[in-house]
């Protein structure tokens, strides 16, 4: 297993270098760059989205995905994470960026998990590294994360570099389940899976941009679901 490793170091890193450069960078870049990664994640997750081969399905998957979210407060559980990271490490490091409150900086913390655990590029890399060995696709990622991972260790400090842990842990669960998965990733449920990312992907953008406070964790159980009703909708209504 080499891509989910290399995919975890290079946010680590790249959360280092934004918390050494933070105090050399001026205010309205920091507060500039953001936005332009909130454009690129609503950019990526319109192309995702245009892929989709079964639309009835994919918003099917999404309805159920949320529902059990929301029942299961998949949300406030990640939250809560956020604001122990933040307590803990800013008894260490102190964030610089005091204009951000406590509520938006777990918001964009939150999204933050969902941009780099959820991305439809890191799943499918980790997948495709399982089952034939290939993580040019993670490397691509890679070097992409360094540098969304420095801008926004600027304004949120050290807590990004943490997110490395729980990518390093979905990307490795994915990569040891892929020869049970991979069977099933046909051309038309591929195709849903990446419409269902892309649409979270584009909720995460809109987040991120304080346009709209999507629960966006919440819709995560629907990259699951949407595998087995993309198969089955495909069979009986196809």
């Amino acid at each position: 297993m080499v891509g989910p490793l290399l995919n975890s170091a290079a946010v680590f890193v790249g959360g280092g270098l934004g918390l050494f450069l933070a105090p050399l960078m001026p205010k309205r870049l920091q507060d500039g760059l953001p936005a332009a990664f909130a454009m690129i994640s609503i950019a990526m997750g319109v192309i995702m989205t245009i892929k989709v081969q079964q639309l009835p399905a994919v918003a099917l998957a999404l309805i159920v995905g949320l529902a059990i979210g929301e029942i299961c407060y998949m949300e406030k559980g990640v939250q809560k994470f956020g604001s122990l990271i933040q307590r803990g490490l800013a008894r260490i490091i102190p964030v610089r960026n005091h204009s951000m409150t406590p509520e938006l900086y777990t918001q964009n913390f939150t999204a933050l998990i969902v941009l780099f655990c959820a991305g439809g590029t890191g799943i499918v890399g980790a997948l495709t590294e399982g089952m034939t060995g290939n993580y040019q696709l993670l490397v691509v990622k890679s070097i992409l994360d360094i540098f969304t991972a420095m801008i926004f260790a600027t304004t949120m400090g050290a807590a990004v570099m943490s997110i490395a842990i729980p990518q390093l842990l979905v990307q490795g669960g994915l990569y040891f389940s892929a020869r049970l998965i991979m069977p099933y990733m046909t051309e038309i449920t591929l195709g849903d899976f990446s419409a269902c990312g892309g649409i979270i992907m584009i909720a995460v953008g809109l987040r991120i941009a304080q346009i709209k406070t999507f629960a966006v964790v919440n819709f995560l159980p629907a990259l699951i679901i949407i595998i087995p009703v993309s198969l089955y909708w495909h069979k009986f209504m196809g």
